[in-house]
């Protein structure tokens, strides 16, 4: 259902993308944009996991550093048939944990001290299978594609914002010209990146239902894993994680800013309460 969900979703950005591109006048402009926010997402996909890894400072750590660690994880990339990634320990008592990498032959996983410091063993696998999941699941290469047609949009529409500024577009004897043409085109420049973004969102949204449950599957234990994100979400509103950015803040597992419930649908994760309740329903199943 899901994987549904997202191939829906990623529909709706290339439907989105292409009305922007017609209102610009044509493909040129589209397909400009296109390549720009390829090429800045490239870069991201091929080289964020050292950015992020060393945005947050963390420590490649081997098996003689924390054993007890590196092979609960080398445990859990038998059981997910995936490579051993990459283990890594940031140094901050906020609780949290994310996977990077471009795919399972590149991949990390990185756990907080303070993650560490408060699970269970059981609550802890099931931390780990669920960012193991995201490896399986090529999240980030999907999130990469949602974030490559957002930029795009986005860009567009600052396109579309200056020609209607600058007097650029279709001609007031042109079919959609005029003044309605110029309003629509405003319009549709402000509208689109924002739909886009909340789209990019619900994706990502959809990705994490996805690893939770993947990630249950995984560590056979849901209730494990149900545990942990109770215990995540109460002590990342008592540690929260100062040095988290919102760029990387849908890469952990759970949310490390602090929102209201306004901020629900502009949020990169789905509400913890119904997380724990679908957990909780599969392992009644």
């Amino acid at each position: 259902m899901q994987t549904l969900k997202t191939t829906f979703l990623l529909s709706l950005l290339t439907v989105l993308m292409v009305a922007m591109g017609s209102a610009l006048g044509g493909r040129s402009g589209m397909v400009m944009a296109f390549v720009m926010a390829l090429g800045m997402n490239f870069f991201s996909y091929w080289f964020s996991d050292k950015i992020v890894l060393k945005m947050y400072g963390a420590q490649e750590i081997g098996e003689h550093d924390h054993p007890v660690f590196y092979n609960m994880v080398r445990r859990l990339s038998v059981r997910a048939g995936l490579p051993m990634p990459k283990v890594y320990i940031i140094p901050s008592e906020s609780p949290n944990a994310f996977a990077t990498g471009r795919n399972p032959e590149h991949a990390a996983v990185a756990a907080t001290q303070g993650v560490l410091r408060i699970l269970s063993p059981e609550e802890l696998e099931g931390v780990m299978a669920h960012e193991l999941a995201h490896v399986k699941n090529r999240d980030i290469l999907i999130g990469t594609i949602a974030a490559t047609f957002a930029g795009a949009i986005s860009m567009i529409g600052s396109m579309l914002q200056w020609g209607a500024i600058l007097g650029g577009g279709r001609g007031d004897d042109e079919e959609g010209g005029g003044i309605g043409g110029l309003i629509g085109s405003l319009a549709l420049a402000i509208i689109a990146p924002i739909a886009a973004m909340l789209i990019q969102m619900a994706v990502s949204r959809s990705r994490e239902y996805l690893a939770d449950a993947s990630g249950a599957e995984i560590c056979g234990r849901p209730l494990a894993l149900a545990g942990a994100l109770r215990k995540l979400q109460m002590a990342s509103h008592s540690l929260p994680m100062h040095e988290a950015r919102p760029a990387t803040a849908h890469m952990f597992i759970v949310n490390p800013l602090i929102g209201g419930k306004m901020m629900d649908l502009f949020s990169t994760h789905p509400p913890m309460e119904e997380r724990i309740a679908r957990l909780e329903a599969l392992s009644r199943r």
